[in-house]
Order: C-alpha cells, then structure tokens, then sequence
C-alpha cells in the first residue's frame, strides 16, 4: 500500500502529513507495509525543506521533516499510488483534473479520515504560529483514521 499526501507546494500541509503519519505508522502499525511520500500541485518549491515554521511546529511535538524536500506530483504518481490525499478542495479539483478517469476512486480528502467539522487542512503558509499548530492537531486526527482504514483494507 503506497499513499501520497498533496497540497499547494508541498512544504507545509503535506510533508507535515507525511511526516506525521510516518511517525503514526512507525509506533501503531510496524506489521503493515504502507509506504508514504509527498507531493505539490505547483513547482514552487521543488528540492526545498519544509518551511521553518512547518518544521518548528513538527519538532515541538517529536517529529523531524528536516530530512524531507519538495516535488510537485508526477503523472506516474496516480498509478504507482493506491490512495492520493488532498489537503484541501482546491488541490483535489486539481488533482482530479490530472488523473486518469479510472483511477479517480484513488484521490480523495485527508480529513475524509477525520471526525473533524471542515473537511479542509487550512494553509498557514501567510499566518501564524497558530496555523501550524491547528495543521498538525488535524493531520494527526485524520492519521489514527486513516492507519484504522488502510488496516481494514490489508486485513481483508
């Protein structure tokens, strides 16, 4: 099982996802083989660590990113890839436009996975400290979500 977390530039929401549920799978699901990596719509930022502040907010709670640098999606992500998490409606839609009509079911929202209210992982790229820690409190709820989903899945 191979999952791929998707946002704008991939160096705040995304590479916090996949860093985070790195962490999630490394302490809650040793038995499962799932890889994860991570990916922009844009080329922004492409071979650049996370944003500091990311990185910051990730460390205060045990998490290092520091290793991470950002790519923008290939077209060969939507088939080597079983499941593609958006952060947001707006990467989705764009994520949608790209991919194959057949593999459509593949791309999907990170907090489908959450008991969250939004279904949105808000960009704190122009905000505060604060955003950085509202992006992490709801990746790590969405992660116990989706570790119990992908478990389902690979137990059948």
């Amino acid at each position: 099982m191979k999952v791929l977390f998707v946002c704008l530039g991939n160096i705040c929401r995304s590479p916090t996802a996949e860093a985070v549920f790195r962490q999630v799978l490394a302490s809650d699901a040793v038995d499962l083989r799932i890889e994860v990596d991570s990916a922009g719509t844009h080329a922004y930022h492409i071979g650049e660590p996370p944003d500091p502040r990311t990185q910051a907010a990730a460390r205060r709670r045990g998490i290092d990113m520091s290793h991470l640098r950002a790519r923008q999606v290939h077209a060969s992500d939507f088939e080597e890839f079983d499941l593609i998490l958006a952060m947001d409606r707006e990467n989705l839609a764009e994520l949608k436009r790209r991919c194959p009509p057949r593999l459509q079911e593949r791309v999907r929202l990170l907090l489908e996975y959450a008991s969250a209210a939004e279904l949105e992982v808000p960009d704190p790229y122009y905000g505060g400290e604060a955003g950085f820690e509202q992006v992490l409190d709801l990746i790590e709820q969405a992660s116990r979500g989706l570790l119990d989903d992908l478990r389902r899945r690979l137990m059948r």
